[in-house]
């Protein structure tokens, strides 16, 4: 669907923007970066609960996470998967994963930043606490630089093109679909 795309394109957006703003000041290029951190981060929340709310409408949860039938499949030569590979599932579970370590760990973060909604409070959690949000935040914001290289770099092999023109136009050719996927395990996905 063309709002699928979209929200896709928007979270590809969000991260990479959240991405740069966060490791742009580390690399030594200085500007006033939190504020637009924190906004952009707030953004991805907004998409995110969008496209958990359309997931959950179109009962698609269970389509896009990996299980012992994907787990066949990827050893199996032969047979082909539906709409997504056992490959694209645990790549959406890791993504999954570290997006909501980060916005999780981003917003209690927040309460350090004085914004439009409260005066900050440094002192709310203990230093040692701290201390762990800011490695997870930190982890799984690294996690998220190589998963986004790995994806860049999978959606430019030429025998992937397909699914970047199909990212853009919605579509895919009979060829490609057959291909690649079973389309009798695509219905209703």
């Amino acid at each position: 669907d063309l709002i699928d795309r979209i929200l896709h394109w928007l979270f590809a957006v969000s991260v990479l923007f959240l991405l740069g703003t966060g490791f742009l000041p580390i690399l030594g290029i200085q500007f006033e970066w939190v504020t637009w951190h924190w906004s952009a981060g707030l953004f991805l929340l907004i998409f995110l609960v969008v496209h958990m709310w359309r997931a959950w409408i179109k009962t698609r949860f269970r389509k896009i996470w990996f299980g012992l039938a994907d787990a066949r499949l990827a050893v199996s030569a032969s047979e082909k998967p539906g709409k997504y590979s056992p490959a694209q599932k645990m790549m959406h579970f890791g993504v999954t994963i570290m997006v909501v370590a980060t916005l999780v760990t981003g917003l209690v973060m927040m309460v350090k930043v004085d914004t439009p909604f409260w005066e900050r409070n440094p002192y709310l959690l203990d230093t040692e606490v701290w201390g762990v949000i800011y490695v997870i935040h930190g982890f799984a914001a690294l996690f998220l630089i190589t998963t986004v290289m790995l994806h860049i770099y999978f959606a430019l092999r030429p025998e992937k093109l397909m699914y970047l023109k199909a990212m853009f136009s919605g579509q895919m050719t009979q060829d490609e679909l057959g291909e690649n996927h079973d389309p009798a395990k695509w219905s209703g996905d």
